[in-house]
């Protein structure tokens, strides 16, 4: 199967009042897990490379070229997208590379000037036929200049979605980033307030600190992309450390990624089924007077 895109896949998710799994990877070992995972559930998966990731490559090219050739030579329904680009040369080389979305996160910024720098990467990145997701209410655990209790302000998110022009909008709703046990509390009803009042997806960033019942409430109320990272780079690490505790002479990394990639796989394909089930009977959009329209720019 070829590369789908991003939007595609949202747009899927979102006319089904389900959610649409981003997962982010750091190695190879991370990708083939997440390609493995999605392949065998049936399931479509955004395969995330964030910023930091790139960098500790040295650079975006070598594990996003990966990414991009795994993902044609699947079976899953995969796309590629750049997760928390801060600089726009980023984003430029991300376009260049054949992404199909962006997160281009300005979020440290001022209002004003995170909707000034988001709208010149919307209209940049738009003009090469990408989608791009942002945030607004920083979402707590990336040391920057908010703590993990703000909140997005559903006012103010419909005003820099309508001057900045992006197709998806990551909320802060009570998640954080880094999290290592799920006991994240979320605002369900502001989560509601912001689908009713912002016209396009919205995004739950932090996933890995919220439980597996909390997401599924959490797209009944309204988000649709959920990215995870921690959680899966948790259980690969824990597999980790327990094969070489009682493999203590091994030193073929094979063995030890292996595992790793192998517990990692089934933690994915189970939390595919965690976000991509519901259902109108179970989603309050589905009774909304207005629903939350889909992307608005879909390849």
């Amino acid at each position: 199967m070829t590369l789908v895109s991003t939007p595609s896949i949202v747009a899927a998710a979102l006319a089904g009042f389900r959610g649409a799994a981003a997962f982010n990877v750091v190695q190879l070992e991370n990708l083939e897990a997440v390609l493995t995972a999605s392949a065998r559930s049936g399931l479509p998966v955004i395969v995330a490379i964030s910023e930091n990731a790139a960098r500790y490559h040295g650079g975006l090219a070598p594990l996003m070229q990966a990414s991009l050739a795994a993902g044609q030579a699947t079976d899953a329904a995969v796309s590629i997208h750049l997760d928390h680009a801060e600089t726009f040369d980023l984003v430029l080389e991300a376009v260049d590379l054949g992404v199909s979305s962006v997160m281009f996160d300005a979020s440290r910024l001022s209002f004003s000037d995170n909707v000034a720098a988001t709208a010149q990467a919307a209209s940049t990145c738009h003009a090469a036929g990408v989608w791009v997701e942002a945030e607004l209410g920083e979402v707590g655990g990336k040391g920057g200049v908010h703590t993990p209790g703000v909140r997005t302000n559903p006012a103010e998110a419909a005003a820099y979605v309508e001057a900045t022009g992006v197709d998806a909008l990551a909320v802060a709703v009570g998640s954080s980033h880094k999290m290592i046990d799920r006991v994240a509390q979320l605002d369900f009803l502001l989560i509601t307030e912001l689908a009713s009042a912002v016209p396009v997806p919205l995004v739950l960033h932090g996933s890995s600190g919220v439980s597996d019942e909390s997401v599924r409430r959490a797209i009944a109320a309204g988000i649709t992309k959920v990215n995870v990272a921690t959680q899966l780079n948790k259980i690969f690490t824990g597999a980790v450390r327990e094969y070489l505790t009682t493999h203590s002479d091994e030193v073929d990394p094979r063995r030890y990624l292996g595992a790793g990639r192998a517990a990692m796989e089934a933690e994915a394909e189970r939390l595919l089924h965690v976000i991509s089930a519901g259902g109108p009977e179970t989603n309050v959009r589905s009774s909304e007077a207005a629903p939350v329209s889909p992307p608005r720019r879909p390849l």
